[in-house]
C-alpha cells in the first residue's frame, strides 16, 4: 500500500508538521547559500587570475637552477622591468619570490570574494527565508484565523453556531473542541433561562388574570365604606403585576431573536404610537411631536418594533416634568427620542439599560418596573443594531437607534 506523502503530512500533528517545515525551509535555505557562495567565489578568483600571464623561460647555462628551469618552470612577465633579466646571476631566487607574491595574492583576492559574497548571500537568503517564513506562518496559522472570524460571529443571539474544525486530532482540533464544547453549554443555560422566564410568565398570568375577575366582581358596586378604595388599590395592583409579567415576556421574546421578519414602516408605527399615549402625554402636560424627513422602513419584527418605540415614547412622557416636550426624529435610518426632564448623570447611563434597574427617585415614577430600556437595547440588538443613550441639556435624555 503506497502512502500518499501529503495525506501523511495532513495526518501528522500540528506540532510535528510544523517543525518539519521549518526543518525542511532551514534545509533549503542553508543548502542555497553554500551554492551560492561557492559558485560566486569561483567566479571571482577565475577573473582575477585571468589577469596573470604566464610565459616560459630557460635558466642559464652552470647556473644551480638550470635542472629546474630546464624541466619547464614558468615566471609570469615583468611588464615593469623588476626582475632581473634572464642570463644573470640570481634569475632563480628573482622568479621563485614572484611566484610566491602572485599566489598570495590570489589567496587573498579568493578570500576577499568568499566574505564579500558570502555576506550579500547572506542577507539575500536571510530575506527569502523571512518572505517564506512568513507565508509558511500564515499557512500554518490559517486554521487559527478561521476559529477567530467564527468566535466574533457568535453571540448570545446564535450560540447554535460553531467551529466545527476539523483535520487530524492536535492541538487545534483539540482546542476547537473545548470551545465547542462551552458554547453547548452556554447555549443550553441560556434557553433554559429564556424557558424559564417565558414559562413563568405564562403561568404566572393566569391566577393574575383569576384574581382581576374575583375583584371585579366579587367587589361589584354598591359597596360598602372603604371597600372602593380598597378594591381600586387591589386593581391598580393586579394591573403593574400583569405589566410586569408581559414586559418579561417581551423581554424574554427578544432576547430569543428574530424568528420573522418584514418591512415595517417606522415613521408610520411612530406617529401611532404617539396617538395611542397621547391620553397619558395630556395627562402629564407634556407635548409630543414625531417629525420624519422620509419614510424609515426596516426589515423587522412589527411587534417587537412597535414595542420598541412605546417603551421609548413612553418613558420619555413618563420620566417628564409638567410643561416638558419629547421629541422623535426619524432622519435617514436613525431613530432618535428626546426629552426634558430631570439631569442624568452621564456615567449612571450604562444602569438604565439593565433590568430593574433604577436611578435616584427622580427617575422613578409610581409606575413602571426598570425594564423599558433594557426591552429597548434586547430589540435593537434582535435587529443587529444597538440603542445609546446621552444626557439632555439642561436635562432629560436622548436615545439613538441606528438601523443597519
Amino acid at each position: 500500500m503506497r502512502l500518499n506523502p501529503r495525506t501523511l503530512l495532513r495526518g501528522m500533528p500540528f506540532r510535528a508538521r510544523l517543525a518539519l517545515a521549518f526543518s525542511a525551509l532551514f534545509l533549503l535555505t542553508g543548502a542555497a547559500l553554500l551554492t551560492f557562495v561557492v559558485l560566486l567565489a569561483r567566479y571571482g578568483t577565475a577573473r582575477q587570475v585571468e589577469a596573470i600571464e604566464i610565459t616560459r623561460i630557460d635558466a642559464p647555462s652552470g647556473s644551480e637552477f638550470s635542472g629546474e628551469f630546464s624541466s619547464g618552470y614558468a615566471q609570469p612577465t615583468d611588464p615593469q622591468g623588476t626582475l632581473p633579466p634572464p642570463g644573470t646571476t640570481g634569475d632563480g631566487i628573482a622568479l621563485v619570490r614572484q611566484i610566491d607574491q602572485t599566489v598570495q595574492a590570489v589567496q587573498d583576492t579568493a578570500l576577499r570574494q568568499m566574505l564579500l559574497w558570502s555576506a550579500v548571500g547572506l542577507l539575500v537568503t536571510t530575506l527569502l527565508a523571512g518572505l517564506l517564513g512568513w507565508w509558511l506562518a500564515g499557512r500554518a496559522l490559517r486554521p487559527v484565523a478561521a476559529m477567530t472570524e467564527t468566535t466574533r460571529r457568535i453571540s448570545e443571539h446564535n450560540l447554535h453556531q460553531r467551529l466545527a474544525l476539523t483535520g487530524p486530532d492536535d492541538e487545534l482540533h483539540r482546542l476547537a473542541d473545548t470551545f465547542d464544547t462551552m458554547l453547548d453549554r452556554l447555549e443550553k443555560s441560556f434557553e433554559s433561562q429564556r424557558r424559564f422566564v417565558a414559562n413563568a410568565s405564562h403561568e404566572l398570568r393566569t391566577p393574575l388574570a383569576v384574581q382581576r375577575t374575583s375583584l371585579e366582581v366579587g367587589l361589584a358596586d354598591p359597596l360598602p365604606d372603604g371597600l372602593a378604595e380598597v378594591r381600586e388599590d387591589l386593581l391598580a395592583a393586579n394591573r403593574e403585576a400583569e405589566q410586569l409579567i408581559t414586559a418579561l415576556l417581551l423581554l424574554a421574546r427578544s432576547d430569543r431573536g428574530l424568528e420573522e421578519t418584514e418591512t415595517v414602516d417606522l415613521s408610520a408605527t411612530a406617529r401611532l404610537v404617539a396617538a395611542e399615549l397621547a391620553p397619558q402625554a395630556e395627562g402629564g402636560r407634556v407635548d409630543v411631536a414625531v417629525t420624519s424627513d422620509r419614510p424609515l422602513t426596516v426589515l423587522g419584527d412589527p411587534l417587537l418594533l412597535r414595542h420598541l418605540l412605546t417603551n421609548l415614547i413612553r418613558n420619555a412622557i413618563q420620566y417628564n416634568h409638567p410643561g416638558g416636550r419629547v421629541r422623535v426624529r426619524l432622519e435617514g435610518h436613525t431613530l432618535t427620542v428626546t426629552n426634558t426632564g430631570p439631569p442624568v448623570p452621564a456615567d449612571r447611563i450604562p444602569d438604565l439599560f439593565e433590568p430593574f434597574r433604577r436611578l435616584t427617585q427622580d427617575r422613578v415614577g409610581t409606575t413602571g418596573h426598570g425594564l423599558g430600556l433594557a426591552i429597548v437595547r434586547s430589540i435593537a440588538e434582535a435587529h443587529g443594531t444597538e440603542a445609546t443613550a446621552e444626557p439632555g441639556r439642561p436635562g432629560g435624555l436622548t436615545v439613538t437607534v441606528r438601523f443597519p
